[in-house]
């Protein structure tokens, strides 16, 4: 592996940074878009058990939003009402749509950085070949043919006009499958967050009918 770094040349530095930063990406999306930390299956039902009698105290909402990302969303209703018992519907499902753009937020963090990565980890290995290219030319005598000029330095610049292509669509296309993955993983969520949100909603309502 050594060997092919130093074959391909200094332009194989940023792809290797690349592939580094997009697999800690990559690793730290696995752990955070879980759904036992985003939501958990039976969370909701839970949740309207325990408000079927009235509001719960504030240890179980405090419980119920340090559980997952849509705890905190539907704790966030409850801690409204537990504070102002007398606001309205409309003020419930505005701070349910409130904290769910925050935790949308949150869910979506780092897949602009692999978006970023999967598009220039091409251009990087573009940028490799090109200086590659630019030694294949630069190892030619002054008026001579191609060939004509320095073998090593010629066959130099084409193990980095190849590395460095071949390692940037390397990095490029697990990194844009991941993100395509996460990408559709977010979406499933934020569907799945903002029909909780609505059936929680009118759980409240009808409890305070």
């Amino acid at each position: 592996m050594l060997s092919i770094i130093q074959a391909a040349g200094w332009p194989i530095w940023p792809l290797i940074a690349c592939s580094i930063l997009a697999l800690a990406l990559i690793i730290e999306r696995f752990l955070a878009l879980r759904d036992a930390k985003v939501a958990p299956p039976q969370l909701l039902q839970e949740a309207i058990s325990v408000t079927h009698n009235g509001l719960p105290g504030e240890q179980t909402v405090t419980q119920l939003a340090q559980n997952s990302a849509l705890g905190e969303v539907l704790a966030s209703s409850l801690l409204l009402l537990t504070r102002n018992p007398h606001a309205s519907d409309e003020d419930v499902r505005a701070t349910l749509e409130n904290t769910g753009r925050a935790v949308a937020h949150r869910l979506e963090k780092y897949l602009g950085a692999l978006a970023t990565i999967a598009s220039a980890a091409p251009l990087l290995g573009l940028l490799g070949t090109v200086i590659g290219m630019i030694e294949i030319f630069g190892s030619q005598s002054g008026g001579g043919a191609v060939g004509g000029g320095n073998p090593a330095q010629l066959a130099h610049g084409i193990s980095i006009a190849l590395y460095n292509t071949a390692f940037g669509l390397i990095v490029a296309i697990p990194t844009l499958i991941f993100w395509r993955y996460f990408r559709a993983r977010v979406d499933s969520f934020l569907l799945s967050l903002e029909l909780s949100s609505e059936q929680f909603a009118r759980h409240l309502a009808q409890l305070r009918a």
